[in-house]
């Protein structure tokens, strides 16, 4: 192949794969009634480096920074949609998310040990385990237009469940750096420290970016923006700190709520800039799995989807009458708790630079971030239409 065609290629490599992305997504859609971000993803995959190679590789750079973006701003709405008042006058609803999220990491270690994975690999991907991809369920929210109590459940469980994973996540690294560097120092700062100043951060801009906005006048006119290029400050500012972007924009969100800003459905969807972010976040998470890894970790990755699926979807139904639903609810609850990939790939990618290698080191990941990429979003849009939480006539 000529020099010069070969360079036309990988110029315009990224804008090809989301072009393809999208026309998947859309077909999909319509054909086989998937989730678009499954499509998506699929597209992402098949194209990647590993596969295609139409994609070069992605690891950091230019655009794990706009993929960061992009769930950057997912988490900001995500956070704007927490309703802290309704914890306190439902305590349960607290509870259901530490019970579910212990019992899903407790879960996945045993399963993990006793499949031969080492005890930290095993006790990072139990970490990981714990988390709900936000991305995935808002997408597939907004894309059904569902609204109810499993719904609100849902997102609300997602949002704990991604903090509680993070703080987990962040121990044991510190653990690790801890153990192999032996400073103290270290092991607070990548942890303990980490996770405060993220969410610090997060919480200044959520004060400061509403303040501007009064200030200046025009708040519904010019929220969308506004809040738009923050998320992207706020998300290159973290990142460059090696803090954690994904932190600090959910904490962004929920104190712009609580700062009573209101957002219209259309701000909160970010428009046609949201769309094409998601595109390209999870042509990225595709894109980073490669199918020769994914291959060699499906046994322990059956394991653990099915142990995992079993613990959150047992632990809400449990808690489901104390906290005012019906088990039925609350076992379609812990169903649409399934999607996992963007969060635990872009949480992995963001701890490079300590050098740990986890993306390799943490047996199964690629094949159950793989699994999950496809049948989460599936499976998150079977319980909202099963609890008839969706509007039967969605947006083509």
């Amino acid at each position: 192949m000529p020099e010069a065609l070969i360079n036309l290629m990988g110029q315009v490599a990224w804008p090809l794969a989301l072009a393809v992305a999208w026309l998947a997504g859309e077909l999909g859609h319509r054909w086989l009634a998937l989730p678009r971000i499954s499509s998506y993803g699929i597209a992402g995959f098949l194209l990647a480096a590993g596969q295609a190679g139409v994609l070069p590789e992605v690891r950091g750079g230019a655009m794990a920074l706009l993929a960061n973006v992009a769930f950057g701003l997912i988490l900001f709405e995500l956070g704007y949609r927490i309703n802290l008042a309704w914890l306190r006058a439902n305590p349960w609803l607290g509870l259901t998310s530490v019970v579910e999220s212990a019992c899903t990491f407790y879960a996945v270690f045993v399963v993990a040990q006793a499949l031969g994975v080492p005890i930290l690999p095993a006790l990072l991907l139990s970490a990981l385990a714990m988390s709900t991809s936000p991305a995935a369920v808002l997408r597939v929210v907004n894309e059904a237009r569902s609204s109810g109590q499993v719904t609100e459940r849902t997102l609300h469980l997602s949002a704990f469940n991604c903090v509680l994973a993070l703080v987990v996540f962040k121990a044991v690294v510190g653990y690790e750096v801890l153990s192999s560097a032996g400073s103290v120092f270290q092991a607070v700062w990548n942890s303990l420290v980490v996770v405060l100043v993220s969410a610090g951060i997060g919480a200044l801009f959520g004060v400061a970016v509403p303040g501007l906005l009064r200030l200046l006048g025009g708040l519904a006119r010019n929220a969308t923006v506004v809040f738009a290029l923050a998320v992207l400050m706020l998300t290159a500012l973290t990142d460059a700190l090696k803090f954690s972007p994904l932190l600090a924009a959910l904490a962004f969100g929920l104190v712009a709520r609580h700062r009573r800003v209101v957002l219209s459905q259309v701000q909160r969807n970010f428009g046609a800039l949201g769309d094409l972010l998601t595109v390209l976040l999870f042509v990225f998470v595709g894109a980073t799995l490669d199918w020769r890894q994914a291959q060699a970790g499906i046994g322990l990755a059956l394991a653990v989807v099915v142990v995992r699926l079993m613990a959150k979807t047992l632990a809400t139904t449990l808690f489901a009458r104390l906290s005012g639903i019906t088990w039925r609810k609350g076992a379609l609850t812990g169903l649409a708790l399934t999607p996992l990939s963007a969060f635990a790939i872009l949480l992995l990618e963001q701890s490079r630079h300590l050098k740990l290698d986890l993306l390799e080191e943490v047996a199964g990941v690629m094949a159950i971030a793989l699994l999950l990429e496809v049948v989460g979003p599936l499976l998150t849009r079977w319980a909202l239409v099963w609890a008839g939480e969706t509007q039967r006539k969605e947006e083509g």
